[in-house]
């Protein structure tokens, strides 16, 4: 690769990983920061952005490392944790839009008994369970070499290149992970948005308009997500069945990884595009920040009134709308 297509390639990179972190600590503080958005349904939407907040600090900084130079100084020991890190999060953020999907169905399913349906620990239990099913097929199989081709621990021993860093697959491995990780849940997101179309069809005057918003966004949620990791997926499973020795070398593995990875960042762009309490949050925020840049910089008043943000901004970032009940449909 030329020089000038690493500095190229490098500022895309760059600007996804920031996207990343940046749009999804927004969301965390949007949540936090108003009434409006702070309920049980968004814990969910709070586990999905704290997951790709992680994917975006402790993933991405080290795929793009390995993508710009090819070389990997870090040890294998590290670079099966930075393996089974990218294996797990990005199967957690997967499954949290798959849990997402159905507690959106059951808010229209059945409206008069959500309230009932969707209580604190059942909300704590999918959220462990997500994290259960990430564990069991990122650190659990690599850690134990069971998704090498001789049942080896990858990139440790004699026979394995230094500075190098490879995910190897085997057909039981890439099988069991991709269905239970991506086409299992696939299915499922879709028949339960399928499912959501009929009852909004038959049913369209007795859908509040909170229920509407909310079966816009997943339907924009689960179009990118098909977007983004599909080609990667398609790709993963037939170099796994393949048994391909270093899938990494493929030239078209790291373009679908990349654009699995821009999921990540996508998804914060999307609340903010099709929600309104989002869009609010994050003006708020904003503006609170530019205020706040503003006090310390130059302490005027008169700057911070020819930029028009109120001081009372500071205040309502924190909280002092509406309440709302803590079922509301917000997004």
């Amino acid at each position: 690769m030329s020089p000038n297509h690493t500095v190229v390639l490098g500022v895309l990179l760059s600007l996804i990983i920031l996207l990343t972190v940046g749009g999804n600590v927004l969301v965390c503080l949007a949540v936090c920061a108003s009434r409006r958005l702070r309920c049980l349904t968004n814990c969910f939407i709070v586990s999905l952005a704290a997951t790709d907040l992680l994917l975006g600090l402790l993933v991405l900084p080290f795929s793009a490392l390995l993508q710009l130079s090819d070389d990997w100084p870090l040890g294998p020991v590290f670079c099966n944790f930075y393996i089974s890190m990218d294996v797990m999060l990005c199967t957690a953020s997967i499954l949290t839009l798959l849990v997402i999907s159905v507690d959106r169905y059951l808010a229209v399913t059945m409206p008069l008994r959500y309230a009932s349906l969707v209580l604190p620990w059942r909300v704590a239990v999918a959220m462990a369970s997500v994290w259960t099913v990430s564990l069991a097929v990122s650190f659990l199989p690599i850690q134990m070499g069971w998704n090498t081709v001789n049942g080896t621990v990858q990139n440790q021993g004699p026979g394995h290149p230094e500075r190098k860093c490879h995910f190897e697959l085997n057909r039981p491995y890439v099988l069991t992970d991709s269905l239970l990780t991506f086409y299992i849940p696939l299915l499922a997101m879709c028949w339960t948005y399928f499912r959501i179309l009929l009852i909004a069809r038959t049913q369209a005057k007795r859908i509040i308009r909170t229920q509407h918003k909310a079966t816009v966004t997943l339907a924009a949620l689960i179009g990118a997500f098909i977007v983004c990791w599909l080609p990667y997926f398609i790709l993963f499973t037939v170099l796994g069945l393949k048994e391909h020795p270093d899938p990494s070398s493929v030239p078209e593995y790291s373009i679908v990884l990349w654009l699995g990875y821009a999921n990540s960042a996508l998804n914060p762009i999307l609340y903010g595009a099709l929600n309104k309490d989002f869009r609010s949050a994050y003006t708020r925020l904003t503006c609170a920040q530019i205020a706040l840049a503003l006090l310390k910089t130059a302490n005027s008043k008169p700057i911070l009134e020819a930029f028009k943000v109120p001081v009372e901004t500071l205040s309502q970032v924190w909280g002092k709308g509406n309440v709302t009940h803590r079922h509301h449909q917000p997004f």
